[in-house]
């Protein structure tokens, strides 16, 4: 016998995430683990910490060429997380 209302696992999933707001960090959590793979494993190498805050992405850097490099396409870089996530997560980066 074959219910006629049968629904997705993961469509089920996505709402309940949704109503209770897990969303958000959820995709901040893919934003850090896309990091390497968005900016490659050189650009990682310097990476030293990678956090959220008030949807900004704080990305902490131990070289000061690359973290000025980094600065200047900033707004490049975020375009490419928020794509590769498929949500708009990050407003801001602010590079340390």
């Amino acid at each position: 016998m074959r219910r006629r209302n049968t629904e997705k696992l993961s469509d089920i999933l996505g709402q309940v995430l949704k109503q209770n707001h897990l969303d958000e960090k959820l995709y901040e959590t893919r934003v850090l683990k896309s990091w390497s793979v968005v900016l490659g494993e050189n650009v990682m190498n310097y990476t030293s910490n990678l956090y959220f805050s008030k949807k900004r992405l704080y990305v902490t850097l131990t070289s000061a060429v690359l973290r000025q490099e980094l600065f200047l396409t900033r707004e490049e870089i975020r375009n490419s997380l928020n794509n590769y996530v498929g949500f708009p997560v990050v407003k801001e980066i602010v590079f340390q």
